[in-house]
């Protein structure tokens, strides 16, 4: 039939959640695919962020010019910081067909569902609970008890937007979660949507 095209697959969740840890599996298992590397302008966490791998660190000058400029396909301000996705490479790599992966907030899901439906499938990953949320935070030992607690705050706010998204995966076990990652991502590209009907159906009569 139809050459497979471009797709979105969108990943959302609290900071703790293990979206790392399933963006991985999907990295290791799933081909053709383009991670959205968003830009920020937080802090890097020393020895643990690599700029250009995990995000592109800019200023807050840099970041507001490029808004100025029309250069994000979305943005928001979380945490006192901007977050963004630039445009040009995500009109790329779906022009090659690839199946573009976004690790991006539910501010950022709401903004893409508006601009890019048709292409979306997305995912909402949680813990079980808030509690094991927190203690996934303290663990992992990478934020201040400030930070932590403001994760949290903003946890509480994130869970009441899981039915905006196509898929919930509750991580409470990583094998059972991984697999259904990696089913939800390999069904991405098939969505009815990413195909023109008439071309279909033509192909189909002859």
């Amino acid at each position: 039939m139809k050459e497979i095209k471009g797709a979105i697959l969108i990943i959302s969740g609290p900071s703790g959640c293990g979206k790392s840890t399933l963006l991985r599996e999907i990295y290791k298992n799933i081909p053709n695919y383009f991670f959205s590397i968003s830009t920020t302008t937080r802090e890097k966490r020393e020895d643990v962020e690599e700029n250009g791998v995990d995000y592109f660190f800019v200023t807050k000058e840099e970041f507001e010019k490029d808004i100025e400029n029309g250069n994000f396909l979305e943005w928001a301000n979380v945490h006192d910081n901007y977050y963004g996705t630039k445009l040009q490479p995500i009109v790329q790599a779906l022009n090659e067909g690839k199946l573009v992966i976004f690790d991006i907030d539910v501010q950022g899901h709401k903004i893409l569902r508006e601009k890019l439906n048709s292409l979306i499938t997305s995912v909402f990953i949680t813990t079980p609970t808030l509690k094991i949320l927190e203690q996934r935070l303290v663990s992992r030992d990478t934020d201040s008890s400030e930070m932590i607690e403001k994760r949290l705050r903003n946890a509480k706010v994130e869970i009441e937007s899981f039915t905006d998204y196509d898929y919930l995966i509750v991580n409470e076990n990583i094998h059972k979660a991984t697999q259904e990652i990696l089913s939800i991502a390999s069904i991405a590209r098939t969505k009815s949507k990413l195909f023109n009907k008439d071309e279909i159906v033509s192909n189909w009569l002859n």
